[in-house]
């Protein structure tokens, strides 16, 4: 066990489990024959993205004791993240994912068990009063009893003060139920303090057919004070309390993998958030640590120097473009 008065900076809870990547680059999971097994789940992918960029993380979450388990406990160990509040229980699996390896949005199919068998009374309070940051994603409010842990969760961490982050990517694949998924996360959205969603995320919660700002005030009028809006190729747009700051144009890179991109890109917003850096800058620190991560297939990188990646950010204001007056 670890010191229980120490700091956490990251605190996530929801999903961790096993991710088998195509090892051939494959659009879609019929044209991919072998895979190769890593550690997945948004919450795990952050937490040990946070932990890589030297901050301290831990997960709350649910798997089984078998080999899968042991192996993602393993490796959430090797990486730094703290593990007490991870549950590993013999009356469920370790849940799975299988993810098609390529450049564009993935294609997976999930088998699911353990990571949604987290109970409300299975979440320590001392956890979140000693975290700086509490996040989630909606993968753990697609089922219960997680989704009652999770609120449970993010109202005791609005109470206290704590900043909450929720990364809205939903997916009709793992949450059938649209009317529900939109009442919930309605429901979640009341707590956030910042959230962090993509041009596909708006798409698949609101709708086709609106513009990236009138998106952005969409998420704003549900509860979060700062929004990240991700386009892919076309950057990413940030907005607080209810103006919008500006757009950071995305760089030419040669993608390797874009498996869990969104939450190398949203471990680095953090980190910089936590070490009180502005907004922007926030935004710039992120673009660099989603580069990191798209030219590796996997995790991100084991050794990344923070101070290095700060050095390296250019100017605020050659880097961003700002909104029109008027």
């Amino acid at each position: 066990m670890t010191d229980t008065s120490a700091a956490i900076d990251v605190l996530t809870i929801g999903e961790v489990l096993v991710d088998f990547i195509s090892t051939e680059p494959a659009d879609s999971l019929r044209e991919a024959s072998t895979f190769t097994r890593y550690l997945g789940g948004s919450p795990a992918n952050i937490a040990v993205n946070v932990s890589r960029l030297g901050k301290n993380a831990a997960i709350i979450s649910k798997t089984g004791i078998g080999a899968f388990g042991q192996y993602l406990k393993a490796e959430l160990m090797y990486n730094g993240v703290n593990t007490d509040y991870l549950l590993m229980d013999h009356r469920v699996h370790t849940s799975i994912i299988f993810v098609s390896r390529t450049k564009g949005t993935p294609d997976f199919e999930p088998s699911r068990d353990g990571d949604h068998k987290f109970t409300p009374e299975e979440i320590p309070d001392e956890a979140i009063e000693r975290a700086g940051v509490v996040h989630t994603s909606t993968w753990p409010l697609s089922r219960e009893p997680s989704r009652s842990a999770v609120l449970k969760t993010f109202e005791l961490a609005r109470s206290l003060g704590k900043v909450v982050s929720f990364d809205p990517n939903y997916s009709p694949m793992v949450w059938p139920d649209y009317q529900e998924a939109q009442q919930v996360m309605r429901d979640v959205f009341q707590y956030t303090t910042l959230t962090k969603a993509s041009l596909d995320d708006a798409h698949r919660f609101f709708g086709e057919g609106a513009t990236p700002e009138e998106y952005i005030q969409r998420y704003h009028e549900l509860g979060p004070k700062t929004v990240v809006f991700t386009m892919g190729k076309d950057g990413s747009m940030i907005s607080d309390q209810g103006r919008l700051l500006g757009h950071l144009p995305a760089r030419p890179i040669e993608v390797q993998d874009v498996t869990g991109a969104g939450d190398a890109f949203w471990s680095g917003f953090l980190v910089a958030l936590l070490d009180g850096h502005s907004l922007e800058t926030c935004l710039l620190f992120a673009r660099e640590v989603v580069e990191l991560k798209l030219k590796t297939v996997g995790t991100l990188p084991a050794a990344i120097d923070r101070a290095a990646l700060y050095a390296n950010l250019p100017p605020v204001e050659s880097a961003f473009i700002r909104p029109s007056a008027g």
